[in-house]
């Protein structure tokens, strides 16, 4: 009995993804169950080289740990033995029709404003003029005579009529599988006993159903569907809005355990507003995941950025941002007055440690507190304010903001004395 987590090597992680592989992660903790993760690579065209890897890569930085990693086009051998047993059952049947056939069909269907249904126009072919078709075939399997029904964890009870199913393809011409039949195959042969998936697959699953029921599998597979995350204008989140991409928020400086905390909640109302995934593990409920659409909030997740940030340990959070010493953790904290992100954190922090030159109208003025901070050094800010008055002679703008640009490489920011403490034994002024 297992979950599984089944992305495709078609494209960048998207946050609907990482939100269902955080959920079938928890979940599976709690329900102490395996973890599977299954690389959907069987479309050849559309995958991209190493994009495995790189998601795979992802779900180590969240810290998603899984038991086993499968390709999909490994079970191949598979897919079409059973394809073929259920065209020997007569439970699927050759179809012959053209592409251009299908095409003209479906033309018909779009004009007559009505969904288009497979015909079963090979249906009834009898096995003689089967044997004489030269033509290539895909494989159908006929439509089920009955309703489908489950129950979905999220969405409660859906209900699929025959209409809505036709013969579909299982097995393309050149007998490979279709999404639907390689999907419901592998979750049998799998053992998965919960899909989390995202409701674009609804639609999906009667098939699904059908096709397990058509192999004779009897073991209950339970659905959660979860809604669709809508981005800020309230549209659904596409791969066009940048926030959308996993990549891009780590590299925008959003922390893991901040999207983690952000991507659990959407939907979900939990404990407390900031947590981590091992809090998660501890009250997180599939059941009362919300129905309706999540809409993406930037300037929400930039707060719990802020909040994961300060809650960091100081010398790993140094360590993000590059630097080996527990003390630029401390900065970083400092900095979330100013910035929520270690992209925009950063880049004060290079400016403290970095080589200054001369500030624009205040040169001399540089250049006199510059020596003098070289020659005396000072724990208490108001010691070194004393310190540098009494020996430049400056006082005013003519003091502090030549001063400030010396310490922080910057004309306007925090108060002196309150960054001081932190930089005192860190900041360049050559």
């Amino acid at each position: 009995m297992s979950y599984r987590f089944a992305p495709s090597p078609t494209g960048d992680m998207h946050l609907g993804n990482l939100r269902v592989a955080l959920l079938n992660y928890i979940c599976a903790k709690q329900d102490q169950k395996k973890l599977l993760i299954r690389i959907e690579d069987t479309d050849k065209k559309r995958n991209i080289k190493d994009k495995d890897i790189e998601i795979l890569k992802i779900l180590d930085t969240f810290e998603i740990k899984y038991d086993e990693v499968y390709y999909q086009s490994n079970n191949l051998k598979y897919h079409q033995k059973i394809g073929f047993d259920l065209l020997t059952q007569k439970k699927a049947f050759n179809c012959f029709c053209t592409d251009e056939q299908l095409k003209d069909k479906k033309e018909i269907s779009k004009q007559n404003k009505i969904p288009y249904r497979y015909d079963d126009t090979c249906l009834g072919l009898s096995d003689e003029e089967v044997l004489d078709n030269q033509n290539p075939s895909s494989i159908r399997l006929t439509k089920p005579k009955n309703n489908i029904e489950f129950t979905d964890i999220v969405k409660s009870t859906i209900n699929f009529n025959t209409n809505e199913i036709d013969s579909f393809v299982i097995l393309r011409t050149d007998k490979t599988p279709t999404y639907n039949f390689a999907c419901a195959v592998d979750d049998m042969l799998m053992d998965a006993s919960v899909v989390i998936r995202g409701e674009d697959h609804v639609s999906n699953t009667p098939k699904q159903i059908h096709i397990r029921n058509s192999i004779g599998y009897d073991s209950q597979i339970q659905y959660a569907h979860l809604p669709i995350i809508l981005n800020s204008d309230g549209k659904k989140m596409s791969k066009r809005d940048e926030a959308s991409s996993v990549e891009w928020l780590l590299e925008e400086g959003f922390l893991p355990s901040a999207i983690t905390n952000y991507v659990v909640s959407l939907g979900f109302s939990a404990p407390n507003e900031i947590f981590d995934i091992q809090d998660a593990l501890k009250w997180f409920d599939l059941q009362k995941v919300s129905k309706n659409p999540a809409k993406f909030d930037i300037d929400k997740l930039r707060f719990i950025n802020r909040a994961h940030i300060n809650k960091s340990d100081n010398l790993l959070l140094a360590s993000k941002l590059g630097f080996s010493k527990p003390i630029f953790g401390e900065i970083a904290k400092f900095f979330t007055q100013e910035g929520s992100t270690l992209k925009e954190i950063k880049p004060k922090i290079d400016a403290i440690v970095s080589k200054k030159t001369s500030l624009k109208d205040y040169e001399q003025e540089t250049e006199v507190l510059r020596t003098l901070l070289q020659k005396e050094k000072y724990e208490d800010f108001d010691e070194l304010k004393k310190y540098l008055m009494k020996e430049s002679g400056l006082k005013g703008m003519k003091l502090f903001k030549p001063l400030r640009y010396l310490l922080t490489g910057a004309s306007n920011g925090p108060n002196l004395s309150d960054i001081y403490p932190l930089i005192k034994d860190v900041f360049v002024t050559e």
